[in-house]
């Protein structure tokens, strides 16, 4: 009964519920001018939802016990609601602000949003080579700008670090034509055949391959979730076939045993 109850669909949707009330709850906290009355409700009612999110787990590891950490978002949804259940006095108050932590719960609870997070981390492994990639292209351009333009402009390119950042700035397209480039232009009249390369290259290039990776994980793992729903649907069919061709056999074997009681009776009789 209790599993039934945990894994319901209106069980889902209270906690859906309950998940938004208490983001909306803890917004209204960093509102000013509330006065001790106010606060003190918000408490009671944040210490509410806590008190539900606390049954919730507990219902949970009763009913999967040691299996309950076998789901990732079960130890997620756990990590989360211990941290509240930490007291924040003294020097642990800091760990207050960590109670919206709550509302990331909803990614855990709605499926379209785990898997959209379980498909961000199929592309980890792509993101991070295009990463590698990405930060050798830093490197170098930084260490090119530093020995181009570092004893003019020291403030930008006066080191390794300062170039790095100067380039993030242009590569995010931030007031790098009015602030950075065209400065340079005026002392460097070709330092536009650095610049436009480098922002082909990152902005256009590396960029739409972060993207690429993303949208190709996303896909992957729609195709598996139905590739798995197709696969149950198919094994789900195969038991109904088999449980119709016991039927048929359960039922020719009726038949024979009334068709031979009717022969016995036949004879029986004459």
């Amino acid at each position: 009964m209790l599993r039934d109850l945990i894994e319901s669909r209106p069980f889902e949707r209270l906690i859906v519920i309950c998940i938004l009330l208490n983001a909306v709850t803890l917004g209204v906290e960093t509102l000013p001018n509330l006065d001790e009355e106010q606060l003190s409700l918000l408490k009671i009612v944040d210490r509410s939802f806590l008190f539900v999110f606390t049954a919730e787990l507990v219902l949970k590891l009763a009913v999967y016990r040691l299996r309950f950490f076998r789901d990732g978002w079960n130890i997620f949804d756990f990590l989360i609601v211990s941290v509240s259940l930490i007291p924040a006095t003294g020097a642990l108050s800091v760990l207050r602000s960590l109670r919206v932590l709550r509302a990331l719960r909803m990614i855990s609870v709605v499926p379209s949003l785990r898997k959209v997070v379980n498909g961000l981390l199929v592309a980890v492994p792509g993101l991070g080579a295009v990463g590698a990639i990405l930060a050798l292209v830093f490197y170098s351009g930084a260490v090119m700008a530093t020995k181009l333009f570092g004893v003019a402009f020291p403030e930008w390119f006066g080191s390794i670090w300062k170039s790095a950042y100067t380039l993030f700035q242009v590569m995010t397209l931030e007031s790098w034509s009015m602030g950075i480039v065209r400065p340079v232009l005026e002392v460097f009249p070709y330092s536009w055949m650095f610049f436009l390369p480098f922002i082909i290259l990152t902005t256009f290039t590396m960029l739409n391959l972060f993207i690429a990776v993303i949208v190709n994980a996303l896909h992957i793992e729609t195709d598996e979730a139905a590739a798995e729903r197709e696969k149950q649907g198919h094994d789900e069919r195969g038991e109904l076939l088999e449980e119709i061709r016991l039927l048929h056999e359960k039922v020719d074997k009726l038949t024979q045993v009334q068709a031979a009681e009717r022969r016995s009776v036949g004879e029986d009789r004459g």
